[in-house]
């Protein structure tokens, strides 16, 4: 059958821009999404530790927007930004793991994010990634689902993932997106095609930039591949746009808006799901303690996770603080780690699935030299 150039032009759009997603019939009604924060998250912004009091000092004018606010705890601030996140915690359904690190303290973007989506030692040490190595341990035809253009470290290995992204062809312009829409609106069966197409690429912009409907309509659109007997149960996300290094106040603000927007439209979308969700924030390392002098802050070492959800033990902030006096910081100029990133991702992840964590962290996080980290998940 011979198609007209419109038709193919339809098809063609189509292809690119719907998310080409199938799955089995899944076995468990649990679900995780890991949201990695690549750069470097400012975990003494995120949640600010304003009862230390060597807080104010150190940061200087990227404290102001945190000293007044009311405190989570005796200690801890959570940034202003992060509404959504706040009222979850305050329905038990936010949980804040602080002063966590990796085994690498290296400082290098690509090497600890190596380490954190393998689970490894040291960079490089390990082919596959512990979200592929989870799949493995649940039931048969579990599937795994990028947010991502390409498959993440964190989901690759034996067991078969998919991937959904927009094109990577540049982008075509407002005036052409409009002509074609303008040519389809009269046809009954290729205008339905196009606004649907349409639609996901507006959903598929940037996840956490400062477009706040962007934000919201990627938290839709995750929702949307997670539900249902056929939906995704394991999704990573990729954000980018943490590393701070000048002008941090405004564009950390930026950044933890877009968070929290995308994470609020998902919990909204997922609905009673929600109840079987385990959303993971994390990123490779955190930030210097101090205040550089281009108003931002350099490459650290112990930083946050956030775990939210309807499985999470929430309305806690777990952390063995270790202050930041100047003898109290790691090198003399980072938040010293105290307890694993790794542990506390493994050990929530392996409770969240109904697994024992004293065989699942072994092999999801085989670098991990840290204890476990229980009753981070309901019982």
């Amino acid at each position: 059958m011979l198609l007209h150039r419109r038709q193919i032009l339809a098809a063609t759009a189509a292809s690119l821009l719907l998310p080409q997603v199938s799955f089995a019939k899944a076995a468990t009604e649990r679900r995780l999404v890991f949201v990695i924060q690549r750069g470097a998250a400012d975990g003494l912004a995120t949640l600010a530790p304003t009862g230390d009091p060597g807080y104010a000092s150190l940061r200087g004018d990227l404290a102001e927007d945190l000293l007044g606010l009311p405190k989570l705890s005796g200690m801890f601030a959570l940034h202003p930004a992060l509404k959504q996140i706040n009222a979850m915690y305050g329905a038990r359904q936010a949980l804040f793991v602080n002063a966590v690190g990796l085994p690498y303290r290296d400082r290098s973007h690509f090497d600890a994010q190596n380490v954190l989506e393998t689970g490894g030692a040291l960079p490089y040490d390990r082919p596959d990634g512990w979200m592929n190595r989870l799949l493995g341990l649940l039931p048969a035809g579990e599937r795994g689902l990028a947010i991502s253009a390409t498959i993440p470290t964190a989901l690759r290995g034996p067991v078969q993932v998919s991937s959904f992204a927009p094109s990577a062809l540049p982008d075509a312009s407002a005036d052409l997106l409009q002509r074609v829409g303008s040519m389809y609106a009269d046809d009954a069966q290729l205008h339905p095609l196009w606004e649907e197409a349409m639609q996901t690429r507006a959903m598929a912009g940037d996840l956490v930039g400062s477009n706040a409907k962007g934000a919201l309509a990627a938290g839709k659109l995750i929702g949307s591949l997670m539900k249902g007997a056929e939906g995704a149960r394991v999704v990573m996300v990729e954000t980018t746009g943490w590393d701070t290094h000048a002008g941090q106040r405004a564009r950390l603000n930026n950044q933890l808006e877009g968070l929290d927007a995308m994470l609020g439209a998902l919990q909204a979308d997922l609905g009673p799901v929600w109840a079987d969700t385990l959303v993971v924030v994390a990123t490779e390392f955190g930030r210097t303690a101090a205040v550089n002098g281009t108003g931002g802050t350099d490459h650290g070492t112990a930083s946050l996770a956030m775990l939210l959800g309807g499985t999470v033990a929430g309305g806690r902030i777990v952390s063995d603080w270790p202050g930041l006096g100047q003898s109290q910081l790691y090198e003399g100029r980072d938040l010293k780690p105290t307890m694993g990133l790794d542990a506390a991702i493994g050990t929530a992840v392996a409770e969240h699935f109904g697994l024992d964590p004293a065989m699942a962290l072994p092999q999801l996080f085989p670098g991990s030299k840290d204890p476990r980290i229980s009753g981070l998940i309901r019982g």
